[in-house]
């Protein structure tokens, strides 16, 4: 199947399952505690179809609304699947949730290494330049230090074992290979067009953007940090898209390493089990593609 024709699908790990996104439709395959495998799927619709998610720059927005909503609500979902009746999160604590998370993400990864940043000119007398520098490795090293301090946590392990599995999924569909136990398992763990290698990416921007804007008082430098993630989100997601078109490139290959290696933190050998859930949720986005086409 040639690239031009090769449909760009893409996924995520949720509790003890996958998720599997195409052009119309997602669907959710889930180990339930009796070891069934329990699938959902659904119809995209708003932004997904909208005339933004085909603009350059743009589009990079859909993949943040991605991450954030869509994302949360898979995991939201397998989440109840695994829990009592009276145990589910939904309504209003399912949204305070979402918005705590979201603030905290925001709070941890951006507000805290740019007031950092602006102390360092304040009590080492560094220009604009070193202190965004230092920001940006303080950003990056709270990114990295966080995925690998969640990654010991078991229940995370899981997490990282079935993005993993996703991983080698959608690498085996890429490679034109029939989605069997046996098959899938052969294929990498790593992928280019990951949503750690978009995080690390926006991170990595964040350096040069940020350091262009030169001295600003402190509010001024909070407030841009949040403002311009869109703008951020843009500009990594039309470099995924990039480098992912042009993976075979030598050079575009060195261009990746740092985004692979860090996957290598994300993910996890997983067991058959594990890519039997994650082959169950690309048959079934397929399926729903097809459906929702017709």
């Amino acid at each position: 199947m040639s690239e031009s024709r090769m449909p760009t699908y893409g996924g995520q790990a949720v509790i003890e399952g996958v998720m599997m996104r195409g052009a119309r439709s997602v669907a959710i395959a889930m180990r339930a505690p009796d070891q069934k495998i329990v699938v959902h799927t659904e119809n995209l619709t708003g932004i997904y179809k909208s005339k933004i998610a085909r603009l350059p720059f743009l589009r990079g927005l859909v993949i943040l609304w991605d991450a954030l909503g869509l994302g949360m609500r898979a995991l939201t979902i397998s989440a109840n699947l695994q829990t009592d009746e009276d145990e589910k999160l939904e309504g209003p604590a399912l949204y305070g949730t979402m918005i705590v998370a979201l603030s905290l993400g925001i709070g941890l990864f951006f507000l805290l290494p740019a007031g950092a940043g602006q102390l360092t000119e304040r009590w080492f007398g560094w220009n604009a330049w070193l202190s965004n520098l230092a920001e940006g490795v303080i950003r990056l090293l709270l990114l990295v230090g966080y995925i690998w301090a969640i990654g010991l946590v078991p229940d995370i392990r899981r997490v990282y074992a079935y993005h993993g599995a996703e991983h080698k999924t959608i690498n085996a569909f890429e490679a034109g290979a029939e989605l069997t136990l046996e098959n899938v398992a052969r294929f990498s763990l790593e992928h280019p067009r990951c949503g750690t290698a978009f995080l690390l990416t926006l991170m990595l921007l964040s350096i040069l953007l940020f350091s262009l804007l030169g001295p600003l008082p402190t509010f001024w430098r909070l407030a841009s940090r949040v403002l311009l993630l869109p703008v951020l989100a843009g500009l990594a997601y039309e470099y995924i898209r990039f480098t992912a078109k042009y993976i075979e490139n030598p050079f575009v290959q060195l261009l990746v390493r740092p985004n692979l290696a860090l996957q290598r933190l994300t993910t996890r050998e997983p067991t058959p089990d594990m890519l039997e859930v994650s082959i169950a949720a690309f048959n079934a986005m397929q399926a729903k593609e097809r459906e929702v086409h017709l």
